[in-house]
This record gives structure tokens, C-alpha cells and sequence, in this order.
């Protein structure tokens, strides 16, 4: 491998995958400091098992890079806010449906919030979003960017190639637990020894402890 090959050249899956990570991380230590300061207390906001991940937020980011990232010097701060708005505010409110449908459970509630959408997001929260899209399209995206091509090219690839398989890992596992959480909380019983393994290792009581937020605290 030549000396001068740059690890994560443009707009590129290497790239796109460290800011999901990055985005993940984020979010995840976001949530809890924000629920912290309106609660008081501190609990598990990462939608996965293990590693301190809020996917939520690193598919968001992603999200956002897809379709504002490839023409980010073209376009200036106020059309970047105002698609910043319209795209977290709709995926934040599909996010909400999803959560809500598939883990029968509310991870968030703004009914009672000024300006709300069916309680999946807020006007004063798309401004928000707005804002944040400005930040990572204009200041941090650029700044990253160059910070991740500056990696070896080797030490970048085999850092790529590890997280990738733990993360898919990890989502793979903790969606199950939770799909299967949910056929238990139904009265389906196990039909595998994977569901019988899952029912004795993650069972109600590991996941309240994990996740309060699954029994309404």
C-alpha cells in the first residue's frame, strides 16, 4: 500500500461510517446529560446493549449527510437550516412512529410542549435541528473530515473494518433482545434455543434495570 493513499477520501462509506459512530456516541452521552438535567437522575438513553450508542442519532447524522453532505459548499447557512429543519423534524416524527410501533414503547412524548406535532416533535425542536444541521454541515463536517483523511490509511481501514463488525453486531443482538422482549411481553413463547437463551439472559428484569423508560419511569 503506497505511503500517500488518504484513508477516507471525499464523500465515501469509510467517511460516512466514522461519523455515524461518532453521531451514536453522541447522541447516546446527549441523551442521558439531557434527561439528567429535566429528571434529575441518570439512566440508560443508548438504544443498544452494549457501548455507550444512541444509533438513533448516528442514523440521523447519516441521514443528514446523504442529502445535504455532497453539495455543502454550494448551498448557504440559510437554505442548510431550513432543510436542516424540514429533515430532522420529519425524521425525528417517522423515528417516533417506528419506535413506538415496532417496540411498542415512547421514548419520547412532546405532547405537552408548545407548537407539538402529535407528540412526535415540536416546531421549537426543528428549530434545533435547523441549528444543529448548520453546525455539522458548515463547521464540524469540514473539520472531521480532514481530521479522519489525516488516519494511515492501514490504521484507518483496520479501525473501519473492526468497529464495523462489533456495531452490526451489537445492533443485530439488541434489536433481537428487544424484538423478543416484546413476542414475551405478547405470550409467545420461545421457538429456538436463541429465544430461550434470551428469555434467561435478558429477561424483564435485566431490561427495566437497562431501560427504565420500558415500564414508564
Amino acid at each position: 500500500m503506497k505511503k500517500n493513499v488518504i484513508f477516507a477520501k471525499g464523500f465515501c462509506f469509510d467517511k460516512i461510517f466514522l461519523f455515524f459512530i461518532i453521531g451514536s456516541v453522541f447522541g447516546g452521552f446527549f441523551e442521558e446529560i439531557q434527561w439528567f438535567i429535566i429528571h434529575g437522575t441518570w439512566t440508560c438513553r443508548h438504544d443498544l446493549l452494549y457501548g455507550p450508542f444512541s444509533t438513533l442519532y448516528g442514523f440521523g447524522m447519516v441521514f443528514f449527510l446523504f442529502l445535504l453532505g455532497p453539495k455543502n459548499d454550494q448551498r448557504g447557512f440559510g437554505k442548510t437550516f431550513f432543510y436542516s429543519f424540514l429533515i430532522g423534524g420529519v425524521f425525528e416524527y417517522l423515528a417516533g412512529i417506528l419506535t413506538e410501533q415496532v417496540l411498542q414503547t415512547k421514548f419520547w412524548d412532546y405532547s405537552s410542549m408548545f407548537l407539538n406535532i402529535n407528540g412526535k416533535t415540536t416546531i421549537p425542536i426543528m428549530i434545533v435541528w435547523g441549528l444543529l444541521g448548520v453546525l455539522l454541515l458548515k463547521i464540524i463536517y469540514p473539520i472531521v473530515s480532514c481530521w479522519i483523511e489525516k488516519i494511515p490509511y492501514k490504521i484507518g481501514k483496520t479501525l473501519n473494518i473492526c468497529l464495523f463488525f462489533l456495531i452490526v453486531f451489537d445492533m443485530l443482538l439488541s434489536y433481537s433482545v428487544f424484538g423478543r422482549m416484546i413476542l414475551r411481553k405478547n405470550g409467545f413463547p420461545p421457538k429456538t434455543f436463541i429465544g430461550e437463551f434470551y428469555d434467561k439472559k435478558y429477561n424483564d428484569d435485566f431490561m427495566y434495570k437497562k431501560y427504565p423508560i420500558l415500564k414508564g419511569e
